[in-house]
């Protein structure tokens, strides 16, 4: 009967290689930051429009993970080889069209937002040569959805770690002009992660067909022809895809307003936010893995009271995980004479302010992550859908709105919002489980 156990083996590899691709991110802005201001400003402008379009692909590669997971829960070959072609059929169409939407709009809104032509220009040739990264990651991150749908999250996180030092010495090389190479400047960055991309897919790709390679030979769609396959994979996907990319888009107008904020306060907020992302990461993971183990169990029709069994025993190590992200946020916190020296008494002293917000969110964020991969498990993917957005659109953002542009509070009560959003969310997702249909769903279909 899997337990607590069973998710961590699942939960920690996919932590760890959540947590490296958060701070490629950074060794990425430190490489290039020796260019000057210009080559930053240029990797930052053309990597947050490549990262609307990887948001879209991570998003539906979520929900392939699910439907994997499902998929292995019934042992039915046919339905894993139609989840994975699926899967990949739309990962390709969303990165393609991303990269069209960039290719028609991208040189205009580069010109629009760069300060200066020369960081318009840096910016384009890095979004041009980025372009490949985009292709390879469709293709990446749906076989790494696909082994973590199958339990084996640890092929995928052995395949980051393959590719990080590439990306890393690659484009110090070709940032710089290196063993008599041309020094490419932002563009070589880009070069870097396009090597790095490939050899990561590859290696996924070598893994996959020596393992489950067989399944493509399988005849047969899990509906009647693909095109039904497709639909039914959309049907399923569309609802989380929604979900993670409303998050998103609702993160970034918060962000915009937040600008709105004293100085002080707006860089305090910039400072926690990424610490409440890496840190939460933790617990998300720990929430998708309890998820992947639920779609098996339903896939193999496990009577009511494994299933209840296993989710208590994983609510309980969830607990553990939020009082360790809880006592992350307060290492930061308690820390930050140290790690920002140079910033502002006042800077520094909000963070001591945001406390007690921080100390509490992480349980009912948790207590909803482990609902909400649940009931998405069973298929129920539309209600969570709109818990999600309703909550963001109807009360955190324009709460946010507000709260800076009108009333004029402080960061800690805009801060706050993010406590009681969970809060709203909280007897909506608990009702749902509590009730029961989840365990009883088919999802076979």
């Amino acid at each position: 009967m899997p337990s607590s156990r069973h998710v961590l083996a699942l939960a920690w590899p996919m932590t760890v290689k959540a947590i490296f691709l958060h701070g490629t991110v950074v060794i990425d802005a430190y490489l290039v930051s020796s260019l000057g201001e210009a080559g930053l400003a240029a990797m930052g402008l053309a990597a947050a429009l490549a990262g609307f379009v990887l948001g879209a692909i991570l998003a539906f590669a979520n929900a392939m993970q699910i439907r994997t997971a499902q998929a292995v829960g019934t042992r039915d070959p046919v339905f894993l080889k139609s989840a994975l072609a699926s899967g990949m059929a739309v990962s390709l169409a969303v990165g393609l069209a991303g990269l069209t939407i960039i290719w028609v709009f991208g040189a205009a809104l580069i010109g629009w937002l760069a300060p200066t032509g020369e960081i318009a220009q840096q910016a384009q040739q890095y979004l041009s040569v980025f372009s490949l990264v985009i292709l390879g990651e469709a293709v990446g991150q749906c076989l790494s959805s696909y082994f973590n749908g199958c339990g084996e999250t640890k092929i995928p996180l052995y395949s980051f770690c393959l590719s990080l030092p590439v990306n890393v010495a690659c484009s110090i090389v070709l940032i710089h002009g290196y063993w008599g190479l041309p020094a490419f400047g932002v563009a070589g960055a880009a070069m870097g992660s396009v090597i790095a991309v490939f050899v990561q897919v590859g290696f996924l790709a070598f893994r996959f067909f020596r393992n489950s390679g067989h399944i493509l030979r399988i005849p047969g769609w899990h509906q009647p022809g693909f095109a039904a396959t497709l639909n039914r994979h959309l049907a399923f996907s569309l609802p989380i895809a929604a979900t993670f990319l409303s998050a998103t888009v609702a993160a970034h107008v918060c962000t915009l307003i937040y600008a709105k904020l004293s100085v002080n306060e707006f860089a305090a907020m910039t400072l926690i936010a990424p610490w409440i992302m890496v840190t939460g990461t933790v617990g998300m993971q720990w929430a998708q893995a309890t998820g992947i183990i639920v779609a098996q169990l339903l896939g193999q029709k496990e009577e009511e009271a494994v299933l209840d069994h296993f989710l208590a025993s994983a609510w309980r190590g969830a607990f553990v995980a939020a009082g360790l992200v809880s006592a992350l946020l307060l290492a930061v916190c308690l820390s930050a004479n140290v790690l920002y020296a140079d910033l502002s008494t006042e800077t520094r002293s909000l963070l001591l302010v945001f406390l007690p917000v921080l100390l509490i969110l992480p349980f009912p964020k948790q207590s909803n992550a482990i609902c909400g991969n649940t009931l998405r498990a069973s298929g129920d993917t539309i209600y969570v859908m709109h818990i999600f957005i309703w909550a963001q659109w109807l009360f955190r953002v324009p709460a946010t709105a507000v709260a800076v542009l009108y009333l004029d509070l402080s960061a800690v009560w805009v801060l706050s919002f993010l406590l009681w959003e969970e809060l709203i969310k909280f007897p909506a997702f608990h009702r749902r489980l509590w009730r029961g249909d989840w365990k009883r769903s088919d999802i076979s279909d």
